[in-house]
């Protein structure tokens, strides 16, 4: 099966090198010298002041919402992984969903705006697929209304936008390096903020809120990286360039090859440097998206309807809601016609072409 998405693994001799000297230390987690060393080469790379690595991406955003001190109510987007509408609901938070934008499909910030009242506290929004927010705009939006502005950057590794980094926008962001993304060190995810409080916020409680042997300074949870991911971490950051370039190759070819075909259409891209997480393609209707699907799984070959369902038709988040507060008209359209094809840098040339002549051949 060729899956949508595949582990990039690191070299097992380069890894090696790594592995000796924790072995040799015996130091396996707890802030060792490799979580520092990732943590300082993440901040380098990324151009972003500093990078607090925590155990998963979901870790990342949990941990951003609580040094935030959220409450109330948060406006995000229903187009999105379950993680973000669901640490919404398990810090006791209320999620209110905005519409997406039509091109994008990040979140829509005139919607936004709208939905804002006296409970609203923060803004959550998405960066899709890896691709910019309206950034500007919702900083307009953040500031007039006194919100917080949380990202979830889970597919936005080095991605910039007009020039800068992704992460340096809003008041905090949420990286996850999962083992499908575009960085990945297995599990793992990263927080940048953009201010030291609340980077130490995110530190102290990464470790329980223990800052010494006798001194705890804060409610936290266990979310420490281990020093073994952290060396995948390592060997996978040295080659992340090549990486990159080689999605990029794949990405162009799908674009190219499937320009002219009736009915389909690419989401439009704000990076001014973009790292090809995915390859969403948007089909005319629905129909065609499910036959797609099928036949491409049928031959062994698994897209992805991503994100298909929406997290606001998630049996546990249903809401009620009879005056039409949660009009979304736009992310349901989109989240029907949406389909995911197989990307990640070792897809063979002759497996991205097999999969554009099925795609090219479907006709409902």
């Amino acid at each position: 099966m060729i899956n949508v998405t595949k582990c990039d693994l690191p070299d097992l001799d380069r890894l090696m090198h790594y592995l000796q000297r924790i072995w040799a230390s015996s130091w396996v987690t707890n802030d060792g010298e490799h979580l520092k060393l990732l943590e300082k080469e993440l901040s380098d790379h990324l151009g972003v002041p500093e990078v607090v690595v925590v155990s998963s991406g979901t870790m990342a955003l949990q941990l951003a919402i609580r040094a935030l001190g959220l409450s109330g109510s948060v406006i995000t987007t229903p187009f999105t992984f379950a993680t973000t509408t669901n640490l919404l609901a398990w810090e006791g938070l209320k999620p209110v969903f905005a519409d997406i934008e039509h091109d994008g499909y990040c979140i829509d910030p005139a919607d936004v705006e709208r939905k804002i009242t006296e409970d609203t506290s923060a803004i959550l929004a998405v960066h899709v697929y890896g691709d910019p927010c309206d950034v500007e705009a919702l900083a307009v939006v953040a500031k007039k209304h006194g919100l917080r502005l949380i990202y979830d950057a889970a597919h936005a590794f080095d991605v910039e936008y007009d020039g800068r980094s992704l992460l340096d926008y809003g008041d905090a962001s949420a990286m996850s390096f999962h083992a499908t993304k575009v960085f990945n060190t297995m599990e793992g995810g990263a927080v940048v903020a953009g201010g030291r409080a609340v980077s130490q916020a995110v530190k102290d409680m990464r470790n329980h809120g223990i800052i010494s042997e006798e001194r705890v300074v804060a409610p936290g949870i266990n979310a420490k990286m281990s020093e073994v991911l952290a060396a995948v971490g390592l060997c996978n950051l040295e080659d992340i360039d090549e990486k990159i370039a080689s999605r990029r190759k794949i990405y162009e070819a799908y674009k190219e090859q499937l320009a002219d075909v009736p009915g389909i259409s690419f989401q439009k891209l704000r990076a001014s440097k973009y790292n090809y997480a995915y390859m969403p393609i948007l089909f005319d209707r629905r129909e065609r998206r499910d036959a797609t699907h099928d036949v491409l799984v049928a031959q062994g070959i698994k897209p992805r309807k991503y994100f298909y369902p929406l997290t606001v038709d998630f049996d546990y988040l249903k809401v009620d809601d009879p005056a039409g507060f949660y009009g979304i008209p736009v992310a349901v359209d989109i989240a029907e016609r949406i389909l995911c094809l197989p990307l990640f840098p070792t897809l063979q040339q002759e497996d991205f072409e097999r999969i554009i002549r099925i795609v090219r051949s479907i006709d409902v």
